[in-house]
């Protein structure tokens, strides 16, 4: 898809999970995947909301954010990992914050453009660019 002069990566047919807190920015992730032609999960704003769509759905990613009104995501990614579903992270949180077996896990620190969201989806789930 092209918007302007940009190349939106195309995630058409993808299931993708957001599970993100604050209103605005999961507005904006949904309206941003759901352009990419992909079906959005949710947004769910809970650990448990989350936890429960991870068991649950077929997912072919996700974007989580770290805190959620005080829980962390991280059970959340312990069930994706699980299932080897790829995730992006969403946090304000500096690398070293992150647990160990997360500080390798591809990160997007807030804010960002929802232009490196689909980026970064494609590069866990799309086809690389290819047509």
């Amino acid at each position: 898809m092209i918007q302007g002069r940009v190349t939106m990566p195309s995630l058409a047919g993808k299931n993708i999970l957001v599970v993100e807190d604050e209103y605005f920015i999961a507005s904006d992730l949904k309206r941003a995947i759901g352009a990419a032609s992909a079906t959005v999960i949710g947004p769910v704003s809970t650990l448990d909301g989350g936890l429960a769509a991870a068991a649950s759905d077929a997912i072919d990613a996700a974007v989580l954010d770290v805190n959620l009104s005080g829980a962390l995501s991280y059970p959340i990614a312990d069930r994706l990992t699980e299932r080897n579903v790829p995730f992006v992270f969403v946090t304000g949180y500096d690398g070293w914050a992150m647990p160990a077996t997360y500080r390798d896990v591809l990160r997007l620190a807030k804010p960002f453009p929802p232009g490196a969201v689909l980026r970064a989806l494609e590069r866990l789930v799309g086809d690389g660019g290819k047509d």
